[in-house]
């Protein structure tokens, strides 16, 4: 399978992982988006050099994981790439702050170390909350949620229509590099002679494809508008989520549980 391929199976892949008959997918989308809003606006709400507290934040993906049955090695299969874009968020913070909070033994540990970690733990934090929103939930269902909190329509249907075009994207890049290299049988690669106009064939076969899936939807009834049943019915499952992981976000904000796990265990 190449790398193309690949990435197609991922993506047909996490429709499928939330498409699957699990409780955390039978919620409603819009509890499902509160909860992740919520939790990445708290996590980057943190001091830059407080570590402790940000790490209490760790148990409501690690909560999340554990009930609802997501793959850990999974996710971070497929995050393999953000992942350390991420991490070199703030890679350059200990050469620009050099100013020394405390000693770890003989070594001087600076505040851009600590902000460093901080940038790291922040953002691995929300790529996780982002993970678990999509792989419990279908990207018309988060579209539709988004709608529901009046995020303008055309900015939804873009997000809508740039998901399901990156596939045909895909797929017809995957069809070409396959045509060139049956054209091409001992060429390693494709010349750079022949990037120019293979990526003009590629784009517009990407766009006719594009148009005429989009003409299909209008013809449909696609509005930009994701009119469904009860679609603004919350039952009890959907309160008890967002009222219960609201306050368990809240709780970790402002009680350091792993500081005071510790303070309890050394007395």
């Amino acid at each position: 399978m190449s790398k193309i391929e690949g990435a197609i199976h991922e993506i047909h892949a996490m429709d499928a992982m939330a498409s699957e008959d699990k409780w955390i997918n039978k919620l409603h989308p819009l509890v499902k988006l509160l909860v992740t809003f919520i939790y990445i606006f708290i996590v980057v709400s943190f001091d830059s050099t407080d570590i402790n507290g940000l790490l209490s934040m760790i148990l409501y993906p690690v909560l999340i994981f554990i009930t609802a049955e997501l793959d850990l090695k999974m996710c971070l299969k497929r995050l393999r790439i953000v992942l350390p874009l991420v991490c070199l968020v703030g890679l350059f913070n200990p050469f620009f702050d050099r100013e020394i909070l405390f000693y770890a033994g003989s070594v001087g540990i600076t505040r851009g170390m600590i902000t460093m970690v901080t940038l790291i733990i922040k953002g691995v934090f929300t790529v996780l909350a982002a993970y678990i929103l999509i792989a419990s939930s279908k990207i018309e269902d988060i579209c539709r949620a988004l709608r529901m909190l009046h995020v303008p329509k055309i900015f939804v249907t873009l997000i809508l229509l740039i998901y399901r075009y990156v596939t045909l994207f895909l797929q017809e890049v995957n069809r070409m590099t396959q045509a060139y290299a049956l054209r091409a049988p001992n060429q390693k690669g494709i010349s750079y002679k022949a990037w120019g106009s293979l990526a003009g064939l590629i784009l517009l076969r990407a766009m006719d494809r594009a148009s005429a899936v989009y003409e299909s939807m209008c013809l449909r009834g696609f509005d930009g508008e994701f009119k469904r049943e009860n679609s603004t019915q919350l039952c009890g499952n959907d309160w008890i989520y967002l009222i219960s992981l609201s306050a368990l976000i809240l709780f970790l904000r402002y009680v350091h549980l792993f500081e005071l796990v510790g303070n309890m265990i050394m007395k």
